[in-house]
């Protein structure tokens, strides 16, 4: 078998080009690699000479990938994980480790887990580094494609990527405390009575709660749209706003005066909350150690023990 063209290919010109391909800015992208602008403009040149195509073109948008771009894209995504974990074994010591994970979460993720999962990462391995983008409607496929190791959601993931659920999580109602609403739990006419301030996590709201109402034919009146829960939540005292939050992102305000916490009404059942990950890094074992860590992290603050 010939590999000429492996033989002619600098391989250390892969990660450049997957950064090229996702930032698809050549001055991001070289900072993301810690070289200057005109190092990163002849790195790309080189990739064209290697690639024979121009991988990525000017338009009024700025750079978009050319369709050979599109492929080698999703190609490095399966990949340059495959090329790591053979190059490093099975080996994974996170107290040497050098590496950077990306996740997609929202606010509420975030707060409940991060202040434990930050702590331990740091503690055991100092020289990993993590970034946390919020969750948004490109976010499945930014796993998919590589641009995102790990995602957690109340949304299960599609078939091409694995879950785990983490834990088992229901909605509750935050209002003001002077709201006309004085019931335990709402009901579904009280529920769509009144405004409510929504949280912009996908498809421009929050798609199990709008799927509920949709399937006994209801609608609520949006009065405000947040893209964070504690935007959310600041947003409801002296209003007649009502706030759909995850239970435990409400406990926050169990205490204070300023607030009151419904059940929602019976209507909007409990979900899963869990993590997503692409069947390509299953055999790493930075990422393995990675979930293992959520997973546990999970196990001490819910007390619910991880699939």
């Amino acid at each position: 078998m010939s590999m000429s063209h492996l033989r002619n290919a600098d391989l250390n010109l892969l990660e450049a080009l997957a950064v090229l391909l996702e930032e698809r800015h050549v001055t991001r992208a070289a900072d993301r690699f810690r070289l200057s602008q005109s190092a990163m403009s002849r790195v790309l040149q080189r990739l064209r000479e290697t690639f024979g195509d121009e991988l990525l073109v000017r338009t009024q948008r700025g750079y978009e990938p050319t369709p050979r771009g599109q492929q080698i894209q999703s190609e490095l995504a399966d990949l340059l994980p495959r090329l790591e974990t053979l190059l490093r074994g099975d080996a994974f010591d996170p107290a040497t480790a050098n590496g950077h994970f990306r996740i997609h979460c929202t606010d509420y993720a975030t707060s409940l887990l991060g202040p434990t999962l930050f702590r331990r990462v740091f503690r055991e391995a100092p020289g990993i580094s993590l970034s946390v983008a919020p969750l948004g409607d490109e976010s499945f496929t930014d796993v998919e494609q590589g641009r995102a190791d790990l995602l957690v959601s109340g949304v299960v993931a599609p078939r091409s990527l694995h879950w785990a659920t983490l834990f088992e999580e229901d909605f509750v109602c935050l209002l003001s405390h002077d709201h006309p609403v004085t019931a335990e739990r709402l009901t579904l006419e009280d529920f769509t009575a009144y405004p409510h301030v929504v949280i912009t996590v996908l498809a421009g709201g929050q798609t199990m709660v709008e799927r509920r109402l949709d399937e006994h034919g209801l609608r609520r009146t949006t009065g405000l749209r947040v893209p964070y829960f504690s935007a959310a939540a600041a947003a409801v005292p002296g209003t007649e706003l009502i706030a759909t939050l995850p239970r435990r992102a409400a406990l926050a305000y169990d205490d204070d005066p300023a607030y009151r916490v419904a059940a929602a009404p019976e209507e909007l059942p409990s979900f899963p909350y869990g993590i997503a990950w692409h069947p390509r890094v299953d055999s790493d074992p930075a990422h393995r150690w990675l979930q293992q860590i959520v997973r546990e992290t999970t196990t001490q603050v819910t007390g619910h023990r991880a699939d």
